[in-house]
């Protein structure tokens, strides 16, 4: 809901049947290991470096046998390991993230902090160190860190998030929570974006895309209500947003003028990713979580 123009009422996760966090995110986890994606790693974690002479003491198994026929000396193949296998989470918490319709199980914040939570786990099982930022909302970024602790400052941090903030009346939002990742980021890393997509301004898809630069790794998860799928409103509603403070009185020909501006948007964000070698997944809050977490390990990799 809102007051007046540019304020928003704050509002705790609805969290529906996804509560308790902990030992859901702990049951999805369990759930991912059992399809065999034990770890959010990317492959081997090396990347061609190119040749160099052999030297005796070289590991003969480097050495590159289709050089030695183009060449009169030996080559070494020489890879680098890549500098960061840290996975970045970037929780859109913003006021329309609190919306839960009458058929999900929760709220999209819930959903995505519940998603966000197991990606979190599997992560930090499989070695890699976790960091967490926020779009909005209410509490503080965390650090990237590793081991047991890391997953229970994460999950304490999600339990306590509000959904707060008007990315439609304020530019900072976006930035505070993407801009952060952008500047600290190395290759190597793992992004990931769990936001509707909805009011975070015309440049955020450009802005999100480019940091799928410099060898890291993004996915954006899109999270939708049912309700913003299918807009099952037959008859005459008002429609009041959570951020913007709009008021749209919706009639029989809203639904297929909607369902173009989504699709239109959905495009944005895809072309976007896709020229930047970046990926855009989606769910729905009434999508097993199970298989939303196993989707976006399969892009990331």
């Amino acid at each position: 809901m809102t007051t007046s123009k540019g304020t928003v009422l704050r509002k705790a996760i609805d969290w529906g049947s996804l509560a308790p966090l902990r030992m859901r995110a702990r049951l999805v986890a369990e759930g991912v290991y059992a399809g065999s994606h034990r770890s959010a790693r990317r492959g081997a974690g090396v990347e061609f470096g190119g040749h160099r002479p052999y030297v005796p003491g070289d590991d003969l198994r480097w050495l590159d046998r289709r050089s030695m026929l183009r060449h009169e000396h030996l080559l070494v193949r020489e890879f680098e390991t890549e500098t960061d296998r840290a996975m970045r989470l970037c929780i859109d918490a913003t006021a329309s993230m609190a919306y839960r319709g009458s058929r999900a199980p929760g709220a999209k914040l819930a959903f995505a902090a519940l998603v966000a939570a197991a990606l979190g786990r599997v992560a930090i099982s499989g070695g890699d160190p976790v960091g967490c930022s926020f779009i909005g909302g209410t509490s503080p970024s965390l650090s990237v860190s590793s081991g047991r602790e890391s997953f229970e400052r994460l999950v304490g941090t999600l339990e306590a998030l509000d959904a707060q903030g008007d990315a439609t009346g304020d530019a900072d939002l976006l930035d505070a929570g993407i801009g952060a990742i952008a500047r600290a980021a190395r290759r190597g890393s793992a992004v990931v974006l769990l936001s509707d997509l909805l009011d975070l301004g015309d440049r955020a898809a450009d802005t999100v895309a480019a940091i799928a630069m410099r060898g890291r790794v993004v996915v954006v998860l899109e999270v939708l209500d049912p309700d913003e799928l299918d807009f099952p409103f037959e008859e005459t509603t008002r429609l009041s947003s959570l951020e913007g403070n709009y008021v749209v009185d919706a009639d029989g020909d809203a639904r297929e003028r909607y369902l173009g501006a989504l699709a239109a948007s959905r495009g944005v964000w895809e072309k976007a990713l896709l020229a930047r070698g970046g990926r855009l997944v989606r769910a729905k809050t009434t999508d097993d979580p199970v298989a939303t977490v196993r989707s976006v390990l399969d892009a990331l990799r």
